[in-house]
């Protein structure tokens, strides 16, 4: 196994056609796939992994105003296959094969290092999946509006509600881009349709679908993603009360899997639920990052002794 670097810091720019200086754009040579991810800062490592059809971006874009003036973190986010600039290769035919992507792009980048893990809809799904198969090494968890379920019919759904709405804004959209943005936004305003714009289609329009298409076929893992013992560590559910997608009752479900878990379950917000409610978002994130310095902290006190 080996890591390709793809130009240096700042020197390439990403496909929207804006410079990040901060960013490493690398791909990780797992020898069958090869894996498009970039790197933000230095310290303890977070592996990022987005939601289903969008890319790295998607993560991005809500995680990084958290660390604008924090440092500590090395924030590291992947393009699952099929997805962004990971090719979504021929023998991948479900999601026990994109968790063993993502197994080996972590032991490839962080060989040996525990880290902490932030997943997205799919990817918290993909995230539970980590935990089932190196949890020792995870330090923190965090989901965003993830499915407990993978399949559709065993969720407990609220109906697509709409809190806020510029009528004038929707009618000015063709109409298609109207209808996919009216179909799950649940505060349709300027702000939102422009982060939409910048932090999801993007990623959304690179996407292979049917790739996709058939790893919807295997949608859900070959085993229980249920952990044998709790997870005594600091973990952040977000939830939207809107969320029509995945819901938010069924995470009762798991909790006392995870003793130190915050719950939030936010108004006036559905799946994209950091773009909708960002000022809540930034907080409880920025609360994660502190009790999770704290425990990394006392643990690093423990061994010393």
């Amino acid at each position: 196994m080996r890591i390709r670097i793809e130009g240096k810091i700042g020197c390439q720019a990403p496909r929207d056609g804006t410079v990040n200086e901060r960013a490493m754009y690398m791909f990780c040579d797992l020898g069958d796939i090869q894996v498009h991810y970039e790197v933000h800062g230095e310290g303890k490592p977070i592996i990022m992994i987005h939601g289903f059809s969008p890319d790295y971006r998607l993560m991005e874009g809500c995680m990084e105003p958290v660390f604008k003036d924090r440092s500590g973190f090395q924030r590291i986010y992947l393009d699952l296959p099929g997805m962004g600039r990971t090719k979504g290769e021929y023998w991948l035919t479900g999601t026990d094969d994109m968790l063993d992507v993502v197994l080996r792009f972590i032991e490839t980048v962080i060989p040996g290092q525990s880290f902490l893990l932030a997943g997205e809809s799919y990817g918290g799904y993909l995230a539970r999946g980590v935990m089932t198969k190196m949890g020792d090494r995870v330090e923190g968890l965090l989901t965003i509006c993830s499915p407990i379920y993978a399949e559709r019919e065993k969720r407990e759904l609220p109906e697509h509600t709409v809190i806020k709405t510029d009528e004038q804004l929707i009618a000015s959209l063709p109409l298609e881009e109207a209808r996919e943005f009216a179909s799950i936004a649940v505060v349709q305003d300027e702000y939102v349709l422009k982060r939409t714009r910048e932090e999801i289609i993007p990623g959304v329009m690179l996407a292979d679908p049917v790739f996709l298409e058939k790893i919807k076929q295997n949608y859900a893992f070959s085993f229980s993603i249920d952990l044998p013992q709790p997870f005594e560590k600091p973990v952040l559910f977000f939830t939207g009360r809107q969320d029509a997608v995945v819901g938010f009752k069924d995470h009762w479900a798991i909790l006392d899997q995870f003793p130190r878990a915050s719950f939030a379950v936010l108004d006036r917000a559905g799946h994209n639920l950091q773009i909708e409610q960002p000022a809540v978002f930034n907080a409880l994130v920025a609360d994660w990052l502190d009790r999770s310095e704290e425990a990394l902290h006392l643990k690093k006190e423990h061994t010393a002794k």
